[in-house]
């Protein structure tokens, strides 16, 4: 089992690489284990999976619960971490420099933080403090003793502000804060990606749920981007099946969706 120092080694290596890379999203240690086996070289928790683990709305998580997730997934596998901390669970500078340090004492390697308040009547903090907000846990990445890199978000795109100025403006001063990775959740298109990765000199990260699902890793790359996540896609993927099978079972009597599973060994043999 790699250390938390090589597990940063490697999460950073595979950001300064030529090409882009796959981090897929799990939501617990099962989940993390089959990723691994299957090759994955590093992992991303989701707070949408682990909402939906626990029966709740995506926004019904607490910060205990993210990191105490963050744990149990760094503890599982072998594989870098990287945390889905959403904005600090509160809005001062302070919270957010507070919640990297406990995602790193958590075993994660790298995390972001995002500018959405949590509040939809006013989502998006405003500019001054959101850089405000990365600039503080920017210090608290770079002073920790493992190395930690972190993602600074800029969600305007999710929250009906349609702005890709204001969201390359914001990405320009997340870099200049001191942000590792630059990441806008709600790209639509390799031009929208483009435009992005053209207009920041660091890391960009891509989630791949707003864009067409046909379009590839390879063109992907080919636009600039270098770490390419699927958020809680994998999730509500896996409750699709769920919800199929109980509506077969439910309103057809039928159990034919059991044709569909892999066997128990092949399951098992991935999580040892």
């Amino acid at each position: 089992m790699r250390n938390q120092v090589e597990k940063a080694a490697a999460f950073r290596a595979l950001h300064e690489r030529s090409g882009a890379f796959i981090i897929p999203n799990p939501w617990e240690a099962g989940t993390a284990r089959i990723l691994a086996a299957m090759g994955f070289e590093a992992v991303a928790t989701t707070s949408r999976g682990l909402a939906y683990m626990l029966g709740r709305a995506s926004e019904n998580i607490s910060r205990d619960e993210v990191i105490a997730n963050c744990r149990v997934i760094a503890e599982a596998t072998d594989l870098p971490v990287n945390a889905d901390l959403v904005n600090g669970f509160a809005h001062k500078p302070e919270a957010a420099a507070e919640i990297i340090r406990l995602a790193a004492e958590a075993g994660a390697v790298g995390g972001s933080i995002e500018d959405y308040t949590g509040d939809r009547s006013k989502p998006i903090y405003e500019f001054e403090l959101a850089v405000e907000r990365v600039r503080a846990a920017a210090e608290v990445a770079h002073a920790i003793a493992v190395p930690f890199m972190l993602t600074a978000r800029a969600e305007n795109l999710l929250h009906g502000r349609n702005d890709m100025a204001d969201t390359v403006r914001r990405l320009q001063a997340f870099e200049r804060a001191g942000a590792d990775v630059l990441y806008a959740p709600g790209l639509r298109n390799l031009d929208e990606v483009r435009q992005v990765v053209s207009s920041v000199n660091r890391p960009v990260n891509v989630v791949t749920g707003w864009l067409n699902p046909d379009i590839t890793l390879a063109e992907l790359s080919e636009a600039g981007a270098k770490r390419i996540s699927v958020g809680g896609a994998l999730s509500r993927l896996t409750l699709s099946i769920l919800i199929k099978a109980g509506q077969d079972m439910q309103e057809r009597g039928s159990f034919s969706w059991m044709r569909e599973m892999i066997g128990t060994s092949e399951v098992e043999k991935m999580l040892v």
